[in-house]
């Protein structure tokens, strides 16, 4: 018998990249293998999950962690699966527990629900054993910080999820982003695949991390232009509207 630690579930927009507006049920992981400066998401354990009875009532029930597979099936049906586009993995890093939601994602399937990851994209081996049960894979591209470079970790993850239809790709910039790392990022995609979608998104401003200024993003987007093929720009919109 498995079991899945979750911190929250709730029922939302997103907020984020191409499928920004649309509803989803929200199941945030803990834990992560990354600790970039501008993440905004407490991703420690919890000792119990949250989750918000009517959405947006910030009113929660709990339960204790971590959660049998079956039961927390049964909380996820609490939601109108029709009234809801899919279902986000999201974190901390969700694929830091793959061999749990390679076990959990059927059991949603059955019910008729798409399932959408949202990943750092840097751990590539754990995402093999899911690519058949994903609808939709957000990936990150994470710009170099503090010593830590992901290239060869991207290129990899970028060139399976390729396997998924709709896969995008989604870069968080701010005023002290290097011009060698966009380049680096900008090739990167375009020698795998230049039609793979890119979301360019300014950084939402948490302790001393700054946005790019207008003129910046939108320089930014034409050199992206160069060489792939769809390109856009979208800020964190569930932030502007006080959304979880």
């Amino acid at each position: 018998m498995l079991y899945l630690p979750i911190n929250e579930i709730f029922s939302s927009i997103q907020g984020e990249g191409p499928y920004v507006g649309v509803r989803q049920i929200f199941l945030r992981l803990p834990g992560c293998n990354l600790t970039c400066p501008y993440c905004d998401t407490f991703v420690d354990k919890l000792p119990r999950l949250s989750m918000e009875v009517i959405p947006g009532s910030r009113t929660f029930q709990y339960y204790d962690n971590p959660l049998e597979l079956k039961f927390l099936l049964d909380l996820l049906l609490k939601f109108n699966f029709v009234r809801h586009h899919s279902l986000s993995f999201t974190g901390g890093e969700p694929l830091l527990w793959n061999r749990e939601l390679a076990q959990f994602i059927p059991l949603v399937k059955e019910k008729g629900l798409k399932i959408y990851l949202e990943t750092n994209g840097t751990l590539p081996d754990r995402l093999d054993s899911l690519l058949p049960l994903l609808d939709i894979i957000s990936m990150d591209i994470k710009l170099p910080f503090n010593g830590q470079v992901f290239w060869n970790e991207h290129c990899r993850f970028l060139i399976k999820s390729k396997q998924v239809k709709n896969f995008f790709i989604k870069i968080v910039l701010s005023n002290t982003s290097q011009f060698s790392d966009i380049k680096t990022a900008r090739e990167l995609i375009a020698d795998i695949d230049p039609d793979i979608p890119t979301i360019l998104q300014p950084v939402t401003a948490v302790r001393e991390t700054v946005p790019p200024k207008p003129r910046q993003m939108l320089e930014w987007q034409d050199y992206f232009l160069e060489s792939l093929k769809n390109v856009r720009i979208i800020p964190q919109t569930h932030i502007l509207q006080g959304q979880l």
